[in-house]
C-alpha cells in the first residue's frame, strides 16, 4: 500500500463490530460511506478522502507507521498498544449504545473470587494483554496473563480461572454465569491521526473538519430541538423551566403580545419539561429531532 498523499486523507474505519455503528454515524455527519462486504476499499463520497477497512485492534499500529493519516478506534487498543499516536477527539458510540464500554475483570458465579487479589497464582484469560498485566502489577498481583483469540466469555472455570472482557451491558457474561468484580478500564472510541498528519496543516485542518461533524452528530443523537409560542407576560416562567444548552431563542411574532421560543434540551428530560411549559402558559409545542448540534 503506498504511503497518504498531499491533498488526501487516507482514513482507517474499524472492521467488525464497530463497523455499522461507524458508518451510521459518518452518514448523520453527511459522509456516504460505501462498503460492499468484499472490498476493505469501501468509497467514499469525498474525493479528499481515502477509507480502507482494518480492525480496531490494529488501527493504531497503521495510524503510527503511516500508512493511514487517521482512524477511529477505541482508546483500549490505543494504549495496548503503546504507540504514539494523537487523539483528535473522543466519539462516545459502540456497537448498541451511545456509552462508553468497560473492560471487566470476571468469575465464574459461586467461584468465591471476590477481589482481584483473590485472583493470585491464578490464570486469566483476555484480548487486552498489556493493560491486564499492567492492571494486575500495579495491585501487586502475580497472575498469568494468557492471549484469548475468541470466546473468551467460555473458558472460565477449564480453561482460565477469571477473565478481562469488554461489555456494554453485561448481558453475555450474565449468560455465561460471570460475576463482574471489577472494571479495569473503561473505553470509547477515538479519532486518531498520525504524528506527521497532525502536523501538515492541510491534513490537519481535514481531520479536524471531519472530528467536528461527527462530535457534532453524536451530540445531536441525544438532544432534541423544542418550539413553542407564550404570551410575553408568561415568558419569564417558561425561561426558568427550560433546561437549555445555552440561552433560549425569543423571536418577536405578528401579536405583539406573544414570542416564540426556540431551545435545545436533552431528550431525556422532555417528559418531565413540556407538562411544567405547558403548566406555565406554553401553547403550540413542537419537539423535532436534530441532526447535528455544533458547540
Amino acid at each position: 500500500m503506498s504511503n497518504p498523499t498531499p491533498n488526501k486523507i487516507r482514513l482507517g474505519i474499524p472492521k467488525g463490530s464497530l463497523q455499522d455503528a461507524t458508518l451510521a454515524l459518518f452518514k448523520r455527519a453527511g459522509w456516504n460511506i460505501y462498503a460492499d462486504g468484499r472490498s476493505y476499499f469501501p468509497s467514499i463520497d469525498d474525493k479528499e478522502i481515502e477509507c480502507m477497512l482494518i480492525r480496531a485492534q490494529e488501527m493504531a499500529r497503521y495510524v503510527d507507521h503511516g500508512v493511514l493519516d487517521a482512524g477511529l478506534t477505541g482508546i483500549d487498543w490505543v494504549v495496548e498498544s503503546g504507540l504514539n499516536v494523537t487523539s483528535i477527539t473522543s466519539l462516545t458510540y459502540a456497537k448498541q449504545s451511545r456509552r462508553k464500554v468497560r473492560w471487566v475483570l470476571a468469575v465464574p458465579e459461586g467461584s468465591g473470587y471476590e477481589k482481584a487479589e483473590d485472583l493470585e497464582g491464578k490464570t486469566i484469560a483476555t484480548e487486552l494483554v498489556g493493560v491486564t498485566k499492567s492492571y494486575f502489577e500495579k495491585k501487586g498481583v502475580n497472575v498469568k496473563v494468557e492471549f484469548s483469540w475468541g470466546a473468551t466469555e467460555v473458558k472460565p472455570p477449564m480453561l482460565a480461572d477469571a477473565i478481562v472482557e469488554v461489555t456494554e451491558t453485561g448481558s453475555s457474561l450474565k449468560a455465561n454465569r460471570l460475576t463482574i468484580i471489577d472494571t479495569v478500564m473503561e473505553s470509547e472510541t477515538h479519532l486518531i491521526a498520525s504524528q506527521a498528519a497532525a502536523a501538515d496543516p492541510w491534513k490537519r485542518q481535514k481531520i479536524e473538519q471531519l472530528a467536528l461533524m461527527l462530535r457534532a452528530a453524536i451530540d445531536s443523537q441525544a438532544q432534541v430541538g423544542l418550539m413553542l409560542n407564550v404570551q410575553r407576560q408568561h415568558l419569564q416562567k417558561i425561561i426558568e423551566v427550560l433546561p437549555a444548552l445555552n440561552s433560549p431563542t425569543i423571536s418577536e411574532l405578528s401579536n405583539p403580545a406573544w414570542v416564540a421560543v426556540n431551545t435545545i434540551l436533552e431528550e431525556s428530560t422532555v417528559r418531565d419539561v413540556i407538562p411544567r411549559l405547558k403548566a406555565a402558559g406554553a401553547t403550540g409545542i413542537v419537539e423535532y429531532a436534530l441532526n447535528k448540534v455544533v458547540l
